[in-house]
């Protein structure tokens, strides 16, 4: 069985070889998930090679960037990369942009984006895909004479949005193909997530079945090894309250006190890197201590059969689609056996 529903993110966290991949694609298959995401740093996890080992040991399972960032490559690389992946796979790869960490492009020098820049480039995309000469393209700190791939170009290649406030949630809607929400969204900004992409595509005139919404569904059963598990749960939430906490205590409507305590504690004030992949298991269990357990509440937690259930309750929510995120497909075997015979 093939569950085109269902997804993982190849080379979750911090992989030390991107080798790792080659098995991982091969068992996803195996096992029948239906996309294969691609999250990109910038130390071994540059997606254009990703994408392309993924494509070259794979057959049948979908590919997505989730995400690139637009303005870390000339439009024409980018548009290239896009359409290299889509003849190489025979249409399986979806082309997944997102807004980027704004003091990471800041002290790399790369022009920030805007939601306005992000629907400029996706229209672009689409231009030079059909095969038309695009003059003067404009897009943050750029401009650009003549862009242009093959005036024999007829490529339909999708596009999806890695989306979170309001205003990119819209933008998915109406001019991307699909939308991967984040992780550790609660079911009402879930919800309300689903019925924002979903009425900006219908006033968009397009039809909003059509724009899948993917849950980023943090899934980590209790066959992992505990510390494992606090690493992929804990761990993985606090990076993101150090990268961008304040967005995400805003979305979610948490308690913003509770952040500024996190941010005041002296090991997370002080911590060289991201959490979740450098922390002790000592630390992650002092950062546990400053997460209230209600924050680390959605995702798919338990034994396997308790995994599937928490799953099926993302489709509930009006998810379309559900990336289990945060596991290797062999982390995943129980809960996609689980999954199947439920069906």
């Amino acid at each position: 069985m093939q569950f085109d529903e269902l997804g993982f993110y190849t080379l979750a966290g911090a992989p030390q070889s991107p080798r790792e991949l080659i098995d991982e694609i091969r068992d996803a298959e195996a096992m029948g998930l239906g996309t294969a995401f691609i999250s990109e740093r910038f130390n071994v996890k540059e997606a254009a090679a990703i994408s392309g080992a993924v494509g070259a040991v794979s057959d049948n399972i979908q590919i997505a960037t989730a995400a690139t960032n637009h303005t870390s490559r000339h439009p024409v690389i980018t548009a290239g990369f896009a359409t290299t992946m889509h003849r190489l796979t025979n249409g399986r790869f979806s082309l997944g942009l997102g807004r980027g960490i704004d003091p990471l492009m800041n002290a790399y020098g790369i022009p920030r984006i805007t939601t306005a820049s992000m629907e400029s480039f996706a229209a672009l995309m689409r231009r030079l895909w059909k095969g038309e000469a695009v003059f003067d393209y404009a897009d943050s700190e750029r401009a650009y004479p003549v862009l242009h791939l093959d005036a024999a170009f007829n490529e339909d290649i999708p596009l999806t949005l890695v989306a979170f406030g309001p205003d990119t949630l819209a933008l998915g809607g109406r001019a991307f193909d699909a939308v991967v929400l984040h992780t550790f969204f609660t079911d009402e900004t879930t919800q309300r997530a689903v019925r924002t992409v979903k009425r900006a595509a219908e006033q968009a005139g397009r039809d909003p079945d059509a724009v899948k919404v993917w849950s980023c569904f943090a899934t980590v059963g209790d066959h992992v090894e505990e510390g494992l598990r606090l690493r992929k749960t804990v761990g993985r939430l606090a990076t993101y309250l150090q990268g961008y906490g304040d967005l995400l205590i805003r979305t979610n409507q948490w308690d913003p006190s509770v952040l500024a305590k996190f941010r005041a504690d002296e090991m997370v004030s002080s911590f060289p890197g991201a959490i979740d992949g450098k922390a002790t298991i000592e630390q992650l269990e002092h950062i546990a201590t400053l997460i209230p357990e209600q924050w680390l509440e959605s995702a798919a937690v338990g034994s396997p059969q308790q995994c599937v259930s928490a799953i099926k309750g993302q489709f509930d929510l009006g998810c379309d689609r559900v990336i289990l995120h945060g596991a290797t497909p062999t982390e995943l075997a129980p809960i996609v056996a689980a999954y199947t015979a439920s069906k």
